[in-house]
């Protein structure tokens, strides 16, 4: 029978280079205060040896747990993953996030908590006491919830506010929704759309109300009203068709809607079809993700390319950056989202005469 392999460990790395243990776990965390020569002779031992650092291993050089706590809406993601639905949104954070984590010996944990439920503050601590995470990752609705960030403010963890642009403790930052609202509702009024209806997302989200901002300002901007073409939702499949119907049953008939959510967008869709409407024929229409259900949906959805990777890896870096004692801003950061046009759009027909 074969002998298993012993494993290598930071002892092991420690004596073959004739150095503390200290030493070894100082260059495997790339602190600034080792020698360039003995930074070069422990990496030497590291390769020769085929060492692969352990979280055990880095957390000797200090108190650094090295683990990144990414918080999730617990009901919207097990709901969503329960009627298999997909969740795009965390798969691309999940990628960004254990991507940016990975490239500075960090791991990311993700947890599902409910924002609304009464026992969050011990959900929250019990993970905090379990985990011992160097910074916390909040995704809306979490991010604007002031016991969440007051309690990771109280406890003295570095965390990032996705989604958020409220004043208060952690990083804040944003994928820029009204601008990207406001980017959508242009491309609209540049093919030729007066009528443009706007489904709004969950109230409980401030990027919900941002977007209406910024689908208000480019209708203002053109001199168009928007008195009756908001209507409510709440992100998922069932409100974006009662908000479609509303808009779609108005008198005077919406030629373009833009959707907050793709799942919204995609009702939109079916409703149109369902009542012998053509997209992009009589009807315009722009999502909000850019999830995979809008690229393979018939026509392809024009949508909103929300940055999620991006931001989420850009939220690591600034907690991993803070915590090593490095400068980090002090306002708000914005990766901005794009458009990508596709074939759900196009101008409007020309009235019958």
């Amino acid at each position: 029978m074969a002998r298993r392999r012993q494993a290598v460990t930071i002892r092991h790395v420690a004596a073959d280079a004739g150095v503390s243990l200290q030493t070894v776990s100082r260059v495997i965390n790339k602190e600034p205060n080792v020698r360039p020569e003995m930074m070069a002779r422990v990496q030497a031992s590291i390769d020769k040896l085929g060492y692969v650092p352990s979280i055990a291993a880095q957390r000797m050089g200090g108190s650094r747990s090295y683990l990144i706590l990414a918080l999730n809406d617990r009901d919207r993601t097990i709901a969503d993953w329960t009627n298999r639905q997909g969740t795009d949104w965390v798969d691309q954070m999940l990628l960004g996030g254990m991507l940016k984590c990975a490239e500075h010996g960090y791991r990311l944990i993700f947890e599902l908590v409910d924002t609304h439920s009464d026992h969050i503050e011990r959900e929250l601590m019990g993970a905090i006491a379990a985990l011992q995470p160097d910074g916390v990752l909040l995704t809306p609705p979490h991010s604007d919830n002031p016991l969440i960030t007051g309690l990771l403010a109280e406890q003295g963890i570095s965390f990032a506010r996705i989604g958020s642009l409220k004043d208060g403790a952690g990083f804040a930052l944003t994928m820029g929704d009204e601008g990207a609202a406001r980017l959508a509702t242009e491309h609209l009024i540049a093919l030729g759309h007066r009528r443009i209806g706007f489904i709004a997302g969950d109230a409980d989200y401030g990027l919900s109300q941002w977007r209406v901002e910024g689908w208000t300002a480019a209708m203002a901007a053109a001199g168009l009203a928007t008195g009756d073409l908001l209507a409510a939702g709440d992100f998922g499949y069932a409100s974006g068709r009662l908000a479609a119907e509303r808009l779609l049953a108005l008198a005077d008939p919406v030629t373009a809607i833009v959707a907050s959510s793709d799942q919204m967008a995609l009702a939109t869709l079916e409703l149109a079809r369902a009542r012998g409407l053509s997209v992009p024929g009589d009807l315009s229409l722009v999502s909000f993700d850019d999830t995979p259900i809008a690229r393979f949906a018939h026509p392809p959805m024009t949508a909103v390319v929300q940055p999620i990777a991006e931001v989420t890896a850009r939220a690591v870096a600034l907690i991993i950056d803070e915590n090593a004692g490095r400068q980090t801003p002090h306002g708000p950061v914005v990766v901005p989202a794009s458009l990508a046009v596709r074939g759900s759009t196009a101008p409007p027909r020309p009235p019958q005469s």
